[in-house]
């Protein structure tokens, strides 16, 4: 600021010198600039000087006005002085007139206070003496205040003077009238359109008519337990209401009625100030307190039952919510009515109640969204099984899942609505703690899911001949894999995400998506055990009936294969058409190829591999079957019913193993001719040809294949084969002939 002050070139500084500046600017600056400058110069020199202007201007106005106030303030002053000397003139009068008066009444002061005193005792009496009628008159009037009013001003002296013969019977004429007062305040506890504030008044006059406090309590409360009941019916004829109405209605009614009832009970009870009877001592006030305690609690606990029915059937949530709102609100206004509950707590419980009972709604209706879509499947199953049309399976899966998922997404925005900031129970962190964690997530979500997996589950228990198409076993199955390995963790974290979960919960007392998703797995893996099984068991019946209703010692010379071989394979290869459309082989990681070189190739080595074992069933070796056995010892042992894996060729794998043991097996129990052996021979050899393909482990139908037409060889009289050449030619013939000439041909 010292340089800024010093400095020459400084425009405002007081060591400006023009001549320097100037030369500066003639250095500096362009003639251009010069004359900018110049006009800058001009026009904050006029704003200057009119600022100067102004400034005079205002300070002279100043000037003349203080003027003005001056002088005016002299002639005001002036003739204030005149008054105040007429004042005290005025003063001196009136004193010198009142000393006159009081000296020329000064004798007869004494009679004039004496008359004053007779004339209010003659206008006492004369009251007394009315006060039977008046008291008559206010009853008939209804003014019962102010007949109370008159009897309590003439009590004192009716008391004192209630002795003499002369008041005796005043006396006892209102102490007649009085009691007649006291039942008509009664009676009004007993009329049923009796206001709370006209009660309140009753009970007031009745308290100043030295009636006993304890009684008129009990009295009142019982009349208000009435009211409130009358109010608690209206309300339940509203149940069938809006549930904005029936809050709305509740508040307005039975709430603002009880509230009115409290602070009447507590003006007239318990706050009143002591009187001289002494009816209002603590122990009154102790037993006041706790009598009104227990009639707010009764009477509020049957309002909380009644809303707690009413908001459990409410199909719009929004709608639901802003009444619960409301609802909550007014409590917490109520708190102060009984200071030793916490309405809103219990307000907050009815909240959560109620969106628990929202949540379980939702679930209900999601388990009976499930239940169509499952029925609608199982008709579409039907209906292609009748029409025999193979379905896209594909799509019955998306019908399955795909529907459920947007419904629970839609379940959750409509819940949503119970987080809105603005809500008075969302400020309790108990609230949305119970709220989002036990209801939406456990309760609504996760419940969804175990009932899900139930459901699925359900249908591997039964019989082994199921009423629903088996196919939708298959189709279960690839939903829960699909429900483990994506949607699981899509509907969980969604959930979480919306309503905060992590906010108000740890991770030990949740349950987590690996947990549902395990019993997802373990669900999927029973499904697809019993698909196997149960279309096993179908193949296998009709091997087994095939077998069964044959006789094979009377069986004519193989010409052809059996039409139940073909109609197993194409049972076996719709089953795969079925399978292929939701597992493929790349879910087991097998790789099989459709190449034509290996199937020639397999098919190659597989009748090698009969060659090689026929030649050993001739009659010379029949006898020496403790070979065959001992190489069975080993060999490695095959389970059949053993758990299969999410692909293709697993699943068609444990449908043939059931098929070919059962066949085997009924093999082992019949007896056979040489024709029935080499019968046999056909249908096995046939059965090799086209069933390698469907497995992953080829060597599984060889050794079957193998035991069933060794064992045929044991069960045989006379063991003689036919030449594997004739039973190619068989097969080869039969691959092209129509089922229906097979069907002819069935003995």
């Amino acid at each position: 600021m010292a340089e800024n002050s010093n400095n020459p070139y400084d425009i405002n500084g007081q060591h400006f010198n023009p001549d320097m500046y100037f030369q500066k600017l003639l250095k500096e600056c362009t003639l251009k600039q010069i004359m900018d400058h110049k006009t800058e110069i001009i026009k904050n020199t006029q704003t200057l000087h009119s600022d100067m202007q102004t400034l005079v201007y205002e300070n002279y106005n100043k000037f003349i006005s203080a003027t003005d106030t001056i002088r005016k303030m002299k002639t005001d002053f002036k003739e204030m002085e005149e008054s105040m000397d007429l004042l005290a003139k005025n003063m001196d009068s009136i004193t010198s007139f009142s000393e006159q008066i009081s000296s020329t009444l000064q004798g007869t002061r004494q009679q004039i206070s004496k008359l004053s005193s007779v004339h209010a005792l003659l206008k006492k009496l004369q009251f007394l003496f009315k006060l039977p009628s008046n008291l008559k008159d206010k009853m008939n009037e209804e003014n019962y205040r102010q007949a109370v009013q008159d009897y309590i001003h003439a009590q004192r002296v009716l008391n004192q003077y209630g002795n003499m013969p002369s008041f005796q019977g005043i006396q006892k004429d209102c102490e007649d009238i009085l009691e007649e007062l006291k039942s008509r305040l009664r009676m009004q506890f007993h009329k049923r359109d009796a206001s709370t504030k006209s009660l309140a008044e009753n009970v007031d006059l009745l308290l100043q008519l030295k009636e006993p406090a304890d009684s008129l309590c009990a009295e009142f409360l019982t009349h208000a337990d009435g009211r409130l009941t009358e109010q608690l019916d209206i309300l339940k004829d509203m149940c069938e209401n809006d549930i904005i109405e029936f809050v709305d209605m509740a508040s307005s009614g039975f709430l603002s009625d009880l509230c009115l009832i409290v602070a009447s009970y507590n003006d007239m009870f318990i706050n009143r100030p002591p009187t001289e009877d002494n009816q209002f001592t603590d122990d009154f006030d102790t037993k006041a307190i706790a009598r009104l305690n227990s009639f707010i609690m009764r009477n509020m606990k049957k309002y909380f039952d009644l809303v707690g029915k009413r908001v459990e059937n409410v199909a719009d949530t929004a709608v639901l919510v802003r009444a619960l709102d409301k609802f909550h609100r007014r409590l917490q206004a109520m708190n102060m009515l009984c200071k030793e509950t916490d309405f809103a707590r219990i307000g907050t419980d009815i909240v959560v109640t109620a969106g628990r009972k929202q949540c379980r709604n939702h679930l209900d209706n999601l388990k009976s969204h499930l239940n169509e879509a499952l029925v609608k499947v199982r008709q579409i199953l039907a209906t292609k099984v009748s029409q025999d049309e193979d379905g896209s399976l594909a799509e019955l899966q998306a019908l399955l899942i795909m529907p459920s998922i947007e419904k629970v997404k839609g379940i959750l925005q409509d819940l949503l609505v119970f987080l809105q900031p603005d809500l008075s129970f969302n400020l309790k962190t108990q609230f949305l703690q119970n709220f989002c964690v036990d209801e939406v997530r456990e309760g609504l979500v996760v419940g969804f899911l175990h009932h899900l997996m139930a459901t699925a589950s359900g249908f591997c228990s039964g019989s082994d001949i199921p009423k629903f198409p088996p196919t939708l076993l298959l189709l279960l199955s690839k939903m829960c894999i699909e429900y483990k390995e994506n949607n699981v963790k899509y509907l969980l974290t969604t959930t979480n995400d919306l309503f905060n979960i992590d906010q108000y919960t740890s991770a030990g007392n949740v349950t987590t998506d690996s947990e549902i998703c395990e019993k997802f797995q373990e669900a999927a893996q029973n499904l697809l055990n019993h698909y196997v099984r149960i279309q096993g068991l179908a193949v296998s019946q009709m091997l087994r009936i095939s077998v069964e209703t044959r006789d094979w010692l009377h069986t004519i010379e193989p010409r052809t294969v059996r039409s139940v071989m073909k109609r197993v394979v194409e049972d076996i290869t719709k089953i795969d058409t079925q399978v292929a459309a939701l597992y493929d082989d790349s879910d087991g990681q097998v790789d099989r190829s459709s190449d034509s070189s290996r199937k020639t190739h397999s098919v190659s080595v597989s009748r090698h591999h009969y060659r090689s074992n026929w030649s050993s069933y001739t009659p010379s070796h029949i006898d020496s079957s403790l070979m065959t056995n001992i190489h069975k010892l080993f060999s490695e042992r095959i389970e059949i019913f053993s758990s299969v894996q999410f692909n293709k060729a697993s699943i068609l794998t444990g449908i043939i193993k059931i098929s070919l043991k059962t066949f085997l097996e009924c093999v082992r129990l019949r007896t056979f001719s040489k024709y029935g052996l080499q019968q046999i021979q056909v249908d096995t050899h046939y059965l090799q040809l086209y069933l390698w393909r469907f497995v992953s482990d080829e060597n599984v139908v060889h050794f079957l294949l193998d035991e069933i037409l060794g064992s045929a060889v044991h069960r045989c009289l006379e063991p003689v084969l036919m030449e594997p050449s004739v039973v190619d030619i068989i097969c080869e013939r039969a691959n092209s002939e129509p089922l229906s000439m097979l069907n002819m041909r069935m003995t």
